[in-house]
């Protein structure tokens, strides 16, 4: 029997059919958050406190990338032995706003370009004896991991 999946970080992200982040709308003025937004507006002209829960864009905009080089401090968790990998800032198709996460297995810095189109995937993060532990990634729109 294959491990359980379950999320590396509970009620951030759906993983069950079509990836999708999970945030927050303020219904004040209709500024999207994520991760959730559940006691006070950030917008700072607005004083709203009131916010509905919303499934994000699945798809953005690459603005900006870099390479990790480094294993995060704890409490992260990284695989031993640590493997660099690509780190992604995408602004959202429909919200406008930007997302960091992990680039998806199988690519890497050589692989991005400001501007392209990126889509959200669900992927391991890491796993113990019991448990394989899921987080976001961004990957290319409609390319496949070389």
């Amino acid at each position: 029997m294959g491990k359980v999946q379950k999320p590396a970080i509970e009620g951030w992200f759906t993983y069950d059919g079509a990836a999708a982040l999970i945030g927050t709308r303020c219904r004040t003025c209709n500024t999207f958050f994520f991760p959730k937004e559940a006691h006070f507006c950030r917008n700072p002209a607005c004083q709203g406190t009131s916010f509905a829960e919303v499934q994000l864009s699945r798809s953005g905009t690459l603005w900006s990338y870099t390479n990790n080089c480094y294993a995060p401090p704890p409490p992260y968790v990284a695989k031993d032995p640590f493997r660099p990998y690509a780190l992604a800032a995408v602004e959202l198709d429909q919200e406008k706003m930007v997302v960091l996460g992990q680039v998806a297995r199988g690519f890497s810095t050589v692989d991005l370009a400001v501007g392209m189109p990126m889509e959200l995937v669900v992927e391991p993060l890491y796993e113990d004896e019991q448990t394989e532990y899921l987080v976001w990634k961004w990957k290319p729109a409609g390319r496949s991991a070389s």
